[in-house]
C-alpha cells in the first residue's frame, strides 16, 4: 500500500503475514497517527486464494473502499482507494508473478509448499447471522458499519480462543477449520468447537445492548467432521490451511437447513459419533433428513438449540 504524506509517498508492505492491523496505537501492524482513526481501526487478510480482504473493526468513524462505507468484509482490488480517518491510502496488487517482490527461499517456505494437498480429517464450522438483510433496511449505515465490524472482531477471537482461525468471510458469514491429527478428532477438541459455537452465540446475542440495533441479533450454525484436501498457505507460527472438499461444502449445507429446521445447529453425522462418545444423545441433538442444494439424495443431519448445546457444554465444564 502507499501512503501519501507531505514528506512524499510512504510505502506500506503487506508481505510475511496474513493478517495485518490498521489503527492509531502501537500494537498495530499499521500505525497510522491521525485522530480521527480509532486505536484499532480495521484489518486486511490475505486468504488462501491470494485475495486480501479489509475488515472494519467496528471503528467509529469508519473505512472506506473508493468512497465506499465497509460495513461488511470486502475484496480490495489493484488501485483501490482505502481511507481510514482522514488518512487516504492506495492498495496496489499485481496480476502477475513477474510483478511481485522475489522472495528468498526459506525452509519455512519449503516446509509449506510441501505440505500441499494433503488429505487430512477436519472439522468444519460455518456460522451466519439470521436476517442480516432486515436488519440492513432497519439500521443508521454507521451503525451497522459499527456493529457488524464489532461482530467480525469478536468472532475472530472467539474462534482464536478456541483453537481455530477465520478461514473465510462471506458476506455476513465466516468459516473456521479445524486439523485434526492422523489419530482421529480429539474428544476435547469437539468441545472446543462446541464451546465456540456457544461463544459465538452469546456474543452475537448481546450486541444489541452496545449498539441501537432494531431487534437482538442470532446467529446459525453449520458443523460437519470429515476427510478433505488441505493446504498450507503460511508459514512459521501461524499455519494458514484451506480446505477444499465435500466435507466443506455439506457444512455451509448444514448451516442453511438450519433455517428450515427452525433450529439453530446442524452437524453432520461424524461429527454426531464423536458427540455421542461424549455422552450427546438424540433428545439433545434430533435426526432430521433433509435435502440440500447439489445432493441427489436426502442428507441425515442431527440438530438442536444453542440452549440444548448449553445443557450438553454444562456437563463437560
Amino acid at each position: 500500500m502507499v501512503l501519501q504524506t507531505d514528506a512524499g509517498n510512504r510505502h506500506l508492505s503487506l508481505a510475511g503475514s496474513n493478517c495485518w492491523t490498521v489503527g492509531r496505537s502501537d500494537d498495530n501492524n499499521l500505525v497510522l497517527p491521525d485522530r480521527w482513526i480509532s486505536r484499532n481501526h480495521a484489518m486486511i487478510q490475505c486468504m488462501e486464494t491470494g485475495e486480501f480482504y479489509l475488515i472494519d473493526l467496528g471503528s467509529r468513524n469508519g473505512s472506506f473502499v473508493n468512497g465506499r462505507r465497509v460495513s461488511v468484509p470486502v475484496t480490495l482490488r489493484d488501485k483501490d482507494m482505502l481511507t481510514f480517518g482522514q488518512t487516504e491510502l492506495q492498495f496496489y496488487c499485481p496480476t502477475h508473478e513477474s510483478d511481485l517482490p522475489k522472495a528468498s527461499p526459506s525452509t519455512q517456505d519449503f516446509t509449506a509448499t510441501a505440505s500441499l494437498h494433503v488429505r487430512r480429517l477436519i472439522s468444519v464450522m460455518v456460522v451466519d447471522i439470521r436476517d442480516f438483510t432486515v436488519m440492513t433496511r432497519q439500521t443508521d449505515e454507521k451503525v451497522l458499519s459499527e456493529s457488524i465490524g464489532t461482530w467480525f472482531r469478536c468472532a475472530g477471537d472467539i474462534i482464536a480462543e478456541h483453537g481455530s482461525w477465520v478461514d473465510k468471510y462471506i458476506g455476513d458469514a465466516v468459516m473456521a477449520v479445524w486439523i485434526h491429527g492422523p489419530g482421529g478428532a480429539e474428544l476435547e477438541e469437539m468441545l472446543q468447537i462446541g464451546r465456540a459455537i456457544s461463544a459465538l452465540s452469546k456474543m452475537t446475542g448481546s450486541l444489541h445492548k452496545r449498539f441501537p440495533l432494531p431487534f437482538p441479533l442470532r446467529i446459525g450454525a453449520g458443523l460437519n467432521t470429515g476427510y478433505a484436501m488441505v493446504g498450507n498457505a503460511g508459514s512459521g507460527d501461524r499455519p494458514e490451511y484451506t480446505a477444499l472438499g465435500d466435507t466443506v461444502n455439506a457444512a455451509f449445507r448444514f448451516e442453511t437447513s438450519t433455517k428450515q429446521l427452525g433450529l439453530d445447529l446442524a452437524i453432520g453425522e461424524t461429527t454426531y459419533e464423536y458427540l455421542v462418545r461424549l455422552g450427546a444423545t438424540e433428545e439433545l441433538f434430533k435426526r432430521y433428513t433433509v435435502m440440500m442444494k447439489g445432493y441427489e439424495t436426502p442428507i441425515v443431519t442431527h440438530a438442536s438449540t444453542f440452549s440444548d448445546l448449553d445443557r450438553f457444554l454444562h456437563k463437560h465444564s
